[in-house]
């Protein structure tokens, strides 16, 4: 077993009680699309004690099938019913509040395969003079954010359509470089409607409330957001926003965010420090069931 795999008492202590965990992709799993050293005996680990586990994430482009086919050619086995991304978590709470309604979605083609069963508008639908829709959802569109599809969500928005987003994400990085992000359009519609958005992403609650019930699913019983870890390499997406939700955040340093801004989250108001810290995914679960 190598150092970092090593049981960590105190990391063992903050992690008692812990009944699943909620794990990050990118930064925890995966860093610049390899698999992070140790994360698939992790998961199989996770898999062999019976320890229910989601991944989570951001992402809105592709379906949890495609993530699935992805992380399985990177070496790592996890089930598309045991990832909730941005996509998924709206497809969820439009199929609780709007079931059999008129939903318009902004999207990516293999992203707006979380909402098959749901009625969706089409661009063309969308823009006619006496289109309803009970909500607009925005995620990640790219060519789809046409000023004609805008101006379509825009004046659903004006009527009562309730105002969806899959996350607020500035921008990302693409083989071409910097692109912005559905985050952009999300403020756009929101200042144009005077109307805040739901955002179903990290860091809100509703995410969250998503990985829950797919846990709680696993495990065939209600657990309590206390039960739950999140495992993240992003102290306020991931962590501050676990946290706020009631589930434990265990920050990991495999990722994006180190000490830097460790210091800089102690500094800012209610700030509060992760509930562990540990070197890597290995670190974390070797803890948990050690």
């Amino acid at each position: 077993m190598t150092t970092a795999a090593m049981p960590d008492h105190d990391l063992g202590r903050a992690l008692a009680g812990v009944r699943a965990l909620l794990l990050d992709l990118d930064g925890v799993l995966v860093l610049r699309g390899a698999p992070i050293p140790g994360a698939a005996e992790s998961l199989a680990t996770l898999e062999a004690r019976g320890v229910p586990f989601i991944v989570g994430t951001n992402s809105s482009l592709f379906s949890r099938a495609t993530l699935s086919s992805d992380l399985r050619r990177a070496g790592l086995s996890v089930a598309p019913e045991r990832i909730v991304s941005a996509a998924s978590a709206a497809a969820g709470y439009c199929r609780r509040h709007f079931p059999d309604k008129p939903l318009y979605v902004l999207g990516a083609p293999d992203g707006l395969a979380e909402f098959a069963g749901l009625r969706l508008l089409s661009h063309l639908e969308a823009a006619g003079p006496d289109a309803a829709a009970v909500a607009v959802v925005i995620g990640d569109a790219a060519e789809e954010f046409t000023p004609a599809n805008m101006q379509s969500a825009f004046a659903l928005l004006k009527s009562g359509a309730r105002f969806v987003a899959m996350h607020k994400n500035r921008w990302w990085l693409t083989p071409a470089g910097a692109m912005l992000d559905a985050g952009a359009y999300v403020s756009g519609l929101e200042y144009g409607a005077q109307r805040r958005a739901l955002v179903t992403g990290k860091p809100s609650r509703a995410f969250f409330a998503e990985g829950l019930r797919l846990l709680a699913a696993q495990l065939g019983r209600r657990l309590s957001p206390g039960e739950v870890a999140m495992v993240g390499d992003d102290l306020w997406n991931d962590i501050r926003g676990a946290q706020r939700a009631g589930l434990r955040g265990v920050f990991v340093r495999s990722g994006k965010h180190g000490d830097s801004e460790l210091a800089r989250l102690a500094t800012e108001r209610g700030g509060r420090a992760p509930d562990a810290v540990a070197l890597s995914i290995a670190e974390v679960v070797a803890a948990l069931v050690g």
